[in-house]
């Protein structure tokens, strides 16, 4: 018991100088490029475009990425979003669409 009381007495930390956090506020045009949200859009366009599986399936990634990683809501929601349906459109054309050079 003495030698906890003992650490108290020892201690360097002073409770009464503590301050709370307040991180600063940046405005959208000085925070950082959201590179994960880039390569979402530009591996669903892929995958759209040329029936890359692969790109559709990356650009979910990359999606997911840039969703745990958003630091202003507005803008990057509006391009996670719109890269999130180029890879479901992606998908779903790669998966349910027609097959090329099948006969129909």
């Amino acid at each position: 018991m003495s030698s906890h009381q003992n650490n108290n007495n020892n201690d360097p930390r002073q409770p009464s100088a503590v301050k709370p956090f307040k991180p600063s506020l940046q405005p959208p045009q000085d925070l950082p490029v959201d590179y994960a949200g880039f390569l979402a859009v530009l591996c669903g366009v892929l995958g759209v475009m040329f029936r890359y599986k692969l790109g559709s399936w990356l650009a979910i990634i990359f999606c997911a990425q840039s969703l745990v990683n958003m630091r202003n809501i507005e803008t990057d929601l509006k391009q996670v979003s719109m890269a999130m349906m180029f890879a479901i459109m992606g998908l779903m054309t790669n998966y349910m669409g027609p097959r090329p050079g099948a006969k129909a």
